[in-house]
């Protein structure tokens, strides 16, 4: 009740009459207030101070309503808050675990559809006693952290300054997947955001492939950045890749330019998956042009040094220079051999081959210039492999010069590169794929035996004349030599015998 005063001019003593409280303020109690965040002796004051004022006969019931209503602004609901829950979250598991968690109703139903259905009048089991003040959620015991967090980012206001609420992309992929299972739309938002925003482990990709697209629409932008690429932008890459890759840049950007070279060479391999580029004879005319430039550039250096114009090849800038081309030479007859477009550059390696070995010889013995020495063979053993599977078909001349400029100068540079190895420091910069030095032979025994007869003779010879006679080792060659050469007359006799009687018929 509230009490309200007046004065009487006889004397000077006050009377009181007591009004009524309108019923809204009757129903407002000191434990409601309390449960407001108001304390129950400061509820009480307030009441006691507003029933006793009266400014012109006006009660100030709204006051005390607009003071009430703004405490309750002020007082967040906090999960696991016992004393203003309404509501119980009971999580179990089909091994027993059965956690409650006291809940409020307005965030829950405010923020997931799933709960704004299970505690609405409409639900089946509305009616019975308690059910909806609790909500059973069955979930597997490996996804049960997640629904906590789900059910505690619920009482946050997720606006995009929370980036740190996901503790990683594991953890944000699991709670993405129960508020998909819930209908969460601000939380899916959220988890979408974040995890195509972030970086991935490559188990995080595999588990995000293994999810996400199960999750429709709502969750595609995550899978934005593993869509197929246009063709067009695959194609543009490549060529800008090929210029870089075949390209002299600074020393220090070696590493970028091996690592270019690396992914042109993957892009055009094909193993489980098809290549990413299936090079057209546009991009086949690029990759020509490029590796002519960066012939070009090795050639230019290989005859200022073969007609006395430039320094010494043991120079350290010119031994850099070298190791470079060669080396960038050796990874692009890989890529020229993968498109079957080896034929200009067989027939350009062949008619520099002589002032190349020219220059090669006039180097010291160091381990830089043997090293390159060795990068020249690299190049050489995929020329010749060319020719020797007839990959690109030369005449017998070119053939047999090419075994007169090259075989020897092998022969020479491979025990000079065994005994580097052996006693170097530096061994590991001149190790060589022993299978490459094994197919090199086998190459120059095939070249050979493709030549005519006299001419196997000739190398066979001076083969067993010179005491580098090790390697190569032409010991097939010899052999099949004379086995054809024992059989020549007999098989040519029979030959002619067949071909008069049928001319005879």
């Amino acid at each position: 009740m509230v009490a309200k005063s007046g004065g009487s001019n006889n004397d000077n003593t006050r009377t009181k009459r007591v009004r009524v409280l309108p019923p809204s303020f009757l129903r407002l109690k000191p434990f409601n207030l309390h449960s407001h965040g108001i304390p129950l002796r400061s509820a009480v004051v307030e009441l006691s101070l507003f029933t006793a004022l009266n400014l012109n006969g006006t009660y100030l019931i709204t006051l005390l309503s607009s003071f009430i209503q703004d405490k309750e602004e002020k007082i967040a609901c906090v999960i696991g808050d016992r004393l203003t829950s309404d509501v119980v979250v009971r999580l179990r598991t089909p091994e027993g675990r059965d956690d409650w968690l006291y809940c409020h109703s307005e965030i829950l139903v405010k923020n997931c559809k799933y709960f704004a259905d299970r505690l609405s009048e409409n639900w089946p089991t509305c009616q019975i006693i308690d059910s909806r003040n609790c909500v059973d959620i069955y979930c597997q015991e490996l996804d049960f952290d997640y629904h906590v967090n789900l059910i505690r980012l619920l009482y946050i206001v997720i606006d995009g300054s929370g980036d740190d609420l996901w503790h990683g992309v594991k953890n944000a992929l699991g709670i993405l997947q129960v508020a998909v299972e819930l209908g969460c739309p601000q939380i899916i938002t959220a988890c979408v955001n974040y995890l195509e925003a972030v970086t991935w482990e490559e188990a995080e990709e595999e588990e995000i492939l293994r999810i996400v697209p199960r999750m429709g629409l709502q969750a595609e932008p995550i899978l934005a950045r593993l869509q197929p690429v246009k063709q067009s932008a695959i194609i543009n890459i490549f060529v800008s890749a090929i210029r870089f890759a075949t390209s002299s840049p600074s020393p220090d950007m070696n590493d970028l330019k091996s690592s270019a070279q690396e992914q042109l060479e993957y892009m055009l391999t094909e193993d489980d998956d098809t290549p990413l580029l299936t090079a057209d004879d546009n991009i086949k005319v690029e990759i020509k042009e490029c590796v002519n430039r960066l012939f070009a550039r090795f050639i230019d250096s290989v005859t200022a040094f073969s007609s006395g114009t430039a320094e010494s090849l043991s120079e350290a800038e010119n031994i850099q220079l070298f190791q470079s081309c060669l080396t960038d030479l050796s990874w692009a007859c890989q890529i020229l051999s993968k498109l079957e477009i080896m034929r200009e550059f067989v027939e350009n390696w062949f008619d520099a081959s002589e002032k190349i070995v020219k220059v090669l010889e006039q180097g010291s013995s160091t381990t830089e210039v043997i090293e390159i020495k060795l990068r020249a063979v690299e190049v050489t053993s995929k020329v010749l492999e060319a020719i020797g599977y007839g990959t690109v078909i030369l005449p017998t001349a070119k053939r047999l010069q090419v075994l007169k400029v090259w075989l020897p100068f092998v022969r020479v540079t491979k025990p000079l590169i065994d005994s580097v190895t052996t006693n170097c420091e530096n061994a590991m910069l001149l190790k060589l794929d022993g299978e490459m030095w094994q197919s090199l032979e086998s190459t120059f025994v095939s070249i050979i035996l493709a030549l005519p007869s006299g001419d196997q003779a000739e190398i066979l010879t001076e083969w067993l004349d010179n005491e580098y006679m090790q390697y190569p080792d032409l010991t097939e060659a010899f052999e099949v030599w004379c086995y054809r050469s024992k059989v020549a007359k007999r098989r040519l006799s029979l030959l002619g015998d067949e071909h008069a009687m049928t001319n005879s018929f």
